[in-house]
């Protein structure tokens, strides 16, 4: 286990309506009456990183990522998912180039403001030989001085090529909590990703219709990450919350930061706070 282990705890986007705090309400997450433009300000007040969503639809304009940054804390971190042209429509095939390498020079002008782009693939993306030619000759064009993270939703992908293509590249593998992967399969993954940063993502079946309040109780599956997690070899983790994984991210975030002995803030601190002004 790392000696010097940094986590980053956050949610998997920010903008939802549903975690504004209703007049006359009990606290929610958001104050009352906080407007979208004012959300990822807020946001990070009480996490120092997001997973944004919205990427997977096409790179980002630079004044976007300017906007971002300046909303937020100089420690405060972005990971971004690829355009979903590159993992669903082309799988990694050669005219994904252009479009990987479009994406990696616009982000990287955050600088150190970004955290981790992760690759992230469709459950119906198998590992053929075709896609590991794909998956080989795309990583072995990325940029090494930028942390990249792969998720696979097809179990075929965990087996030793995969871990040894990875690592060599310095290259991720995500960890998830999710319905495609069985959690023995993914809990053994952990002692096979060995760089120097860790990708964990918590993901829920997408049957909830609001986000306001904890809808389901997965608190002994969080204890059980929380405890690999913890053993992970590597020096800094991000690890990121999913508002179906029990009905509203922001809780389940507090209570994997206290899992680890991090401190987890109150959303009624922000309450107060918006009270000031």
């Amino acid at each position: 286990m790392a000696v010097n282990k940094r986590y980053r705890v956050g949610c998997q986007s920010w903008q939802y309506e549903d975690w504004v705090t209703e007049i006359g309400g009990e606290t929610v997450f958001y104050p009352r009456g906080t407007k979208p433009a004012d959300m990822l300000e807020l946001y990070a007040d009480v996490f120092d990183t997001i997973e944004v969503d919205s990427t997977a639809y096409g790179t980002p304009a630079v004044s976007t990522l300017e906007g971002w940054t300046t909303a937020t804390p100089d420690n405060f971190l972005f990971s971004l998912k690829t355009p979903s042209s590159i993992t669903h429509e082309l799988s990694l095939a050669p005219a994904s180039f252009p479009v990987i390498d479009e994406f990696v020079q616009t982000v990287t002008t955050m600088g150190d403001r970004l955290g981790v782009i992760l690759l992230q693939f469709p459950a119906a993306f198998e590992a053929t030989r075709e896609n590991g030619v794909n998956l080989r000759n795309f990583i072995s064009r990325l940029p090494e001085d930028v942390r990249f993270a792969v998720e696979f939703r097809h179990p075929s992908w965990f087996v030793d090529w995969t871990y040894e293509e990875l690592n060599e590249r310095g290259i991720a593998l995500a960890l998830v909590a999710g319905k495609w992967v069985p959690e023995d399969v993914m809990f053994a993954a952990f002692e096979r990703t060995r760089v120097e940063f860790a990708y964990v993502r918590l993901m829920g079946v997408r049957d909830l219709l609001s986000f306001d309040r904890v809808l389901r109780d997965r608190s002994d599956e969080i204890r059980r990450w929380t405890d690999r997690i913890k053993d992970l070899a590597a020096d800094d983790v991000f690890i990121y919350l999913d508002n179906y994984f029990e009905g509203h991210a922001p809780a389940t975030a507090n209570k994997l930061k206290s899992e680890l002995g991090l401190n987890a803030i109150d959303p009624s601190t922000l309450e107060a706070q918006a009270s000031l002004f």
